[in-house]
């Protein structure tokens, strides 16, 4: 089963990740857990907004893209 991660991983104060909607634990776990509880969770966070990444501080260059 695919991952709801984003690759925009940044946790909030209730220690849910602002990317995809996941709890701490449910990325920790992700790889173990059973196929309902991943389908219980890709459910859940279907339609999490998507956050945009985090911006540079000001006056800090744009690093080169690869």
């Amino acid at each position: 089963m695919d991952t709801p991660c984003r690759n925009l991983c940044t946790l909030d104060a209730a220690r849910v990740c602002t990317g995809c909607g996941r709890t701490i634990d449910e990325i920790v776990h992700w790889r173990s857990m059973g196929d309902e509880a991943r389908a219980a969770v890709m459910a859940r966070v279907r339609d999490f907004p998507v956050s945009s990444p985090p911006s540079l501080p000001p006056g800090r260059p744009v690093p080169p893209s690869s």
